[in-house]
């Protein structure tokens, strides 16, 4: 293992990219740029990272921040989810240490959202302790690099992944290390056309030395996203500049705690675009026909949505339901998904 570490360690300070994160070994700037990163490519990333530390550059000021400001930097990445867990998260570091990220694995594998991968990246960047990290990047290196030909995702290999990842780290510059395993799986062991031929430990690597590359790691069997019909309508109060669009905070799943516009399963039967303005508890005057089609794409689900306009809307504002100026739209969390709708709808006044 020491000559392993020796080659990753040396190759990455010679081929490491330059991001904001690795510029700091503040734990909540590195805690922060891990969150974002999941299930998000890094070009993506960078300047929501910066943005998001500029508006929050320290665990206190995210804590104090009310969730819609919070959501609102985060529109656009996706994965909402992630920000209320690392908001909760914040919020508990500032009542219980004070607003400092513990040291101790355990302590931060507690806080809420803070799994054993965010938890092993803090503590071996931040902290400089031999903690493991394990993702889709090391899991593609460690499985060409060790010969895993048993399925990702089941508990035998992702226990096979771990041990191996902590027989790795141990030694000096730990965090290093990590980042150079999450490198190298970004940048040369890709999922398509790996550059072996770049790779510092390719001499060491049994899909290599086997020529299996392209067939390691093995993927588990996945379901295609299911479709699912619904309908959305973009009510609007007011004309020209003093128009506002009414949105609703969903709790439902796929979109919870978010705001967006109305919207229903379609059931076959008519009346849709009236029953989602019905359950909305919005009156309005409703376009006999769909303004237009979208389809939208999410990890599991694919959207298929008839996008309806609807005028001279009122309803009673509530913790639920609001009425937003197009300035007001700016500072509240909403998805993608929400901006391509009203931008379907209108699409000289929204941009998606």
């Amino acid at each position: 293992m020491a000559g392993l570490r020796h080659e990753l360690l040396r190759w990455y300070d010679q081929a490491a990219r330059d991001l904001p994160w690795r510029r700091t070994r503040d734990p909540y700037a590195i805690w922060v740029s891990e969150v974002m990163l999941q299930q998000t490519r890094v070009e993506t990333v960078i300047p929501y990272y910066e943005r998001f530390l500029k508006r929050f550059p320290t665990p206190a000021t995210l804590a104090a921040a009310d969730e819609d400001a919070v959501l609102s930097h985060w529109s656009g990445l996706g994965y909402y989810r992630r920000a209320r867990l690392l908001h909760a998260g914040v919020r508990e570091v500032v009542e219980r240490y004070g607003g400092r990220v513990p040291e101790s694995a355990e302590d931060r594998r507690a806080l809420p959202g803070v799994g054993r991968y965010t938890a092993g990246a803090i503590g071996s960047i931040a902290f400089d302790k031999p903690e493991p990290v394990v993702d889709g990047n090391v899991t593609r290196v460690l499985a060409r690099l060790f010969g895993i030909d048993t399925p990702v995702g089941t508990a035998a290999t992702t226990q096979r992944l771990w041990d191996e990842a902590a027989r790795l780290v141990p030694g000096e510059r730990p965090g290093a290390l990590n980042q150079a395993l999450m490198e190298l799986g970004a940048t040369v062991c890709t999922a398509q056309s790996p550059r072996c031929g770049a790779c510092p430990v390719a001499a060491d690597c049994v899909a290599h030395r086997r020529g299996v590359v392209d067939a390691l790691p093995v993927a588990r069997a996945r379901k295609a996203p299911g479709a699912i019909a619904l309908v959305a309508v973009v009510a609007t109060s007011g004309k020209g500049r003093h128009r506002s669009v009414w949105l609703v905070r969903s709790e439902a799943r796929l979109f919870g705690g978010l705001w967006g516009v109305p919207m229903v399963q379609r059931n076959g039967c008519g009346g849709d675009a009236r029953a989602a303005l019905r359950e909305a508890g919005i009156s309005a005057r409703l376009a006999p026909e769909p303004a237009a089609r979208v389809e939208h794409v999410l990890t599991h689900r694919r959207l298929r949505l008839e996008v309806f306009r609807a005028t001279a809307a009122r309803a009673e504002e509530s913790d639920t339901r609001r009425c937003f100026t197009d300035a007001a739209l700016e500072e509240v969390g909403v998805s993608t998904l929400t901006r391509r709708l009203l931008a379907a709808a209108s699409p000289s006044r929204y941009t998606a």
